[in-house]
């Protein structure tokens, strides 16, 4: 085979796509665009956790290189087969991975190994505007349909850590009080906790469920296949210094979690929780403001507070980013 030309294979074997593993962290490094939850890691803790149907995984090779990868399964249902993105619910952005080069010819190769699978849908859900699959070509034989999907509130992060250059000065006040607030009750600290994962994940499991049942609701964390998914992944997620993790102990009592990553200049606010005993205290806020001052720390351009038009979000200064799903179906 030509070491420089184009071929496609389906993967439809757990194993081969782990095996697979080393060529997809160098494409994820390779793509300046990719995520978090386009990992190796995270994809394949959500396959062993979750496997709601049959793998079909499209790979995309330059002789030995791999170069473009498509995580999908098969779902099947009584509409039919639906092709989807490995990642679906617990991941806020979903995309598959190009290389740079020659962009166009991989995205065509892909589309067309795709167009070979049994499948009366084909969905790439939750696409950010910079996302590869946009750029995906549509063949006559198919139809593509792109339809306007979640909201991803992002502050472009300026200034100093003192939050001047990019968080509005009520929130600045408000973070002030509630910090003065906290010191009230006893010493506010906040310590880093990724490399105590499960340390962390107990807190953070507690205090996302005390925060919801105030509410009489259980809470995305609460489903054990869920939490069995984080504690596989945060691990590895913190030992390529992907992970940031921070507990807020006001008074010798963890108030509060925060979940996220920080990875090429972006960070992303993933979940947290608090304690509903110290409300007025603000132990969100509290950790927000840190996640984003230390992300100035770091050099990060940008904060996502990932889906959803909760209002607080936007009292930090963000502003929409709309995530875009795109649908293709054979033409008849």
């Amino acid at each position: 085979m030509n070491a420089h030309s184009l071929h496609a294979e389906i993967i439809r074997a757990p194993e081969a796509l782990e095996a697979s593993c080393q060529g997809w962290w160098e494409l994820w490094r390779r793509c300046s665009s990719a995520t978090p939850f386009q990992m190796p890691p995270w994809l394949m803790a959500w396959w062993r956790c979750f496997a709601p149907g049959e793998l079909a995984t499209i790979a995309v090779w330059r002789g030995s290189r791999l170069v473009g990868l498509a995580p999908f399964y098969d779902e099947q249902s009584a509409q039919g087969h639906r092709l989807l993105p490995l990642g679906i619910s617990v991941s806020d952005y979903l995309d598959v991975l190009i290389e740079p080069e020659g962009q166009e010819s991989i995205g065509a190769a892909m589309i067309d190994a795709g167009r070979s699978l049994a499948w009366q849908s084909w969905e790439l859900e939750e696409l950010h505007p910079d996302a590869h699959a946009l750029a995906l070509p549509c063949p006559d034989t198919l139809c593509c349909r792109r339809v306007d999907q979640s909201v991803c509130p992002v502050i472009e992060l300026r200034g100093k850590p003192d939050l001047a250059g990019c968080v509005p000065a009520r929130r600045r006040r408000q973070l002030r009080r509630a910090q003065a607030a906290a010191n009230r009750i006893g010493e506010a600290t906040i310590t880093a906790a990724q490399s105590r994962p499960s340390y962390f994940l107990d807190h953070l499991f507690r205090l996302h469920a005390a925060c919801w049942q105030v509410r009489g609701e259980a809470g995305v964390l609460d489903h054990p296949a869920v939490r069995r998914f984080h504690r596989e992944v945060l691990p590895i997620l913190a030992d390529h210094g992907v992970a940031r993790c921070y507990l807020l102990d006001i008074g010798g009592i963890v108030a509060g979690a925060y979940y996220g990553f920080l990875d090429r200049g972006r960070a992303y606010a993933y979940i947290g929780g608090f304690d509903p005993e110290f409300a007025e205290q603000s132990p969100g806020s509290i950790l927000i403001g840190h996640a984003i001052a230390e992300a100035i720390r770091a050099g990060a351009s940008e904060f996502h507070f990932l889906r959803g038009r909760e209002s607080y979000k936007y009292s930090w200064g963000a502003v929409d980013r709309l995530n875009q799903k795109l649908v293709y179906s054979r033409v008849p």
